[in-house]
C-alpha cells in the first residue's frame, strides 16, 4: 500500500471570513474566535479525502493526531496511523512533531491542509527529503505548493501515487501578517520544496503587478471607465483588495484599504475592512455587486486573500453580479481564471466565459475554471 502523511492545521483560514488577513498569534486567533470565525480546514481536509475514498483500499494514511489530521480521515472512512498526541489547541512545533515521525516513517508523498505558514513548518522539516503538496485552506496562500482546490489536490495525490507524476522545485512564500493587516505586503521566499508536478492543478507562486508607468496608465484607464460606464447610483459596490481596484477609489477622492475588502455605495465608502457578517448586514434588501481584480501570476478571483467576500456573499449578491477588472500585463499572464470559494458547487456555478474590463471600453474574454 502507498503511505500518504497528512497533517491538518485546523486554525488555517479562521481569519479569512472576518477580515484579519492570517490567524498567526495566540491574540489574532483570540478575535477571530471572538469575531464569530469558523473551522475552515477540518472540511476542507475531509472534502480531500472524499475524493480519495475509492482508493481507500491502496491507500494507507499516516495522520498526525486529533483535529491534525487522523479526526478527519476517520470521519471518511480511512483507517490511519496516528502520530503524537490529540489537542485542544496546537502550533507549529506539534506541525514540526509530525512531520518529523512521518518522515522517520517513510511515507511516499506528504500532503498538508493549511496556508503559507505551515507550508514553512513543512518546509523546516522535510526540506527536499520528502514530496510535499498543500491543500489550500489558509488566508494568504502565496507558494508554489497549493493545489488549485481540494479536488485538484486528491487528483494529484492519486496520480502522483499510482502513475508517478514528475517532481519540481516549488517556492515557499510567506507574508508578514501584521505588516498586511496594516496595508503592506512584505513578502519574502523562505525556500523550496519537491511538489509534484501537474501545471493544470497546482497554482503558480503569486506574481505582483509591475510599478510601470504603462501599468499605471492602463489602472488609470480602467478606473474611469468604472465611473464613467458602470457604477450607478443606489448600488453597493463590494470591492476586493489590489491595487487595480483601488485605483477607481483613488480618482473618486476616497482612500480605499489595499488589502482588505470596503463597500461603495454613491461614489463615497460608506464601510471600510469590512468582514463576512459586515458585508451581509449591510446588502441586507440591497442592490449590490461585487468588484474584483485577480491574483497576479494565479488568476484566482475568489478564495485567496478576500474570503471576506465568502460563498454566502456571492450567492446572496447573484453570480451575474461579479465585475472582474485586470490590467493588460496581469491578463497576459493568465491562461485562465480560477476561483476557489469553498462551495463547490457555486464555484461550478461561477465557471464559464466572462468579460473582464481590461482599459477604456476594452473588455477580454476570458474562462473561469
Amino acid at each position: 500500500m502507498k503511505k500518504l502523511g497528512l497533517i491538518v492545521n485546523p486554525i488555517a483560514g479562521m481569519g479569512g471570513a472576518v477580515g484579519l488577513k492570517g490567524t498567526d498569534g495566540r491574540e489574532i486567533l483570540n478575535k477571530a474566535r471572538t469575531l464569530g470565525a469558523k473551522l475552515i480546514a477540518p472540511k476542507r481536509a475531509e472534502l480531500f479525502l472524499s475524493f480519495l475514498k475509492p482508493l481507500k483500499n491502496e491507500i494507507q494514511i499516516m495522520a498526525a493526531a486529533g483535529m491534525m489530521g487522523a479526526s478527519e480521515a476517520q470521519n471518511i472512512g480511512f483507517k490511519c496511523g496516528i502520530f503524537g498526541e490529540a489537542k485542544d489547541e496546537t502550533s507549529a512545533i506539534d506541525t514540526k512533531n509530525a512531520a518529523k515521525e512521518m518522515l522517520d516513517e517513510g511515507v511516499d508523498l506528504f500532503v498538508f491542509c493549511g496556508g503559507d505558514g505551515t507550508a514553512r513548518n513543512i518546509m523546516d522539516t522535510v526540506d527536499a527529503h520528502l514530496p510535499v503538496l498543500g491543500v489550500p485552506t489558509g488566508v494568504k496562500m502565496h507558494s508554489a505548493v497549493f493545489a488549485f482546490n481540494p479536488e485538484s489536490a486528491a487528483s494529484i495525490t492519486s496520480r502522483f501515487l499510482f502513475e508517478r507524476l514528475p517532481l519540481r522545485e516549488a517556492e515557499v512564500m510567506d507574508v508578514d501578517e501584521e505588516a498586511f493587516r496594516n496595508g503592506r505586503v512584505s513578502a519574502r521566499l523562505y525556500g523550496y520544496v519537491l511538489t509534484p508536478y501537474e501545471p493544470n492543478l497546482v497554482q503558480s507562486m503569486k506574481v505582483a503587478s509591475p510599478i510601470t508607468e504603462d501599468e499605471l496608465r492602463n489602472q488609470a484607464a480602467i478606473a474611469v471607465y468604472f465611473i464613467e460606464k458602470i457604477i450607478v447610483p443606489d448600488v453597493i459596490y463590494i470591492v476586493g483588495p489590489g491595487t487595480t481596484t483601488r485605483t477607481i477609489t483613488d480618482l473618486l477622492e476616497e482612500k480605499k484599504t489595499l488589502l482588505g475588502v470596503d463597500l461603495l455605495y454613491n461614489r463615497k465608502i460608506i464601510a471600510y475592512d469590512v468582514n463576512e457578517n459586515e458585508i451581509l448586514k449591510r446588502i441586507q434588501n440591497r442592490n449590490a455587486k461585487i468588484v474584483v481584480t485577480p491574483i497576479g501570476g494565479q488568476g484566482f478571483i475568489f478564495g485567496r486573500g478576500n474570503q471576506q467576500i465568502s460563498s454566502s456573499v456571492i450567492r446572496k449578491v447573484g453570480t451575474k453580479n461579479i465585475i472582474i477588472i485586470a490590467t493588460k500585463s496581469k491578463l497576459g499572464q493568465l491562461k485562465n481564471l480560477r476561483v476557489d470559494s469553498g462551495d463547490p458547487l457555486l464555484d461550478k456555478e461561477i465557471c464559464g466565459q466572462i468579460n473582464v474590463v481590461a482599459d477604456y471600453e476594452e473588455q477580454y474574454s476570458m474562462m473561469i475554471e
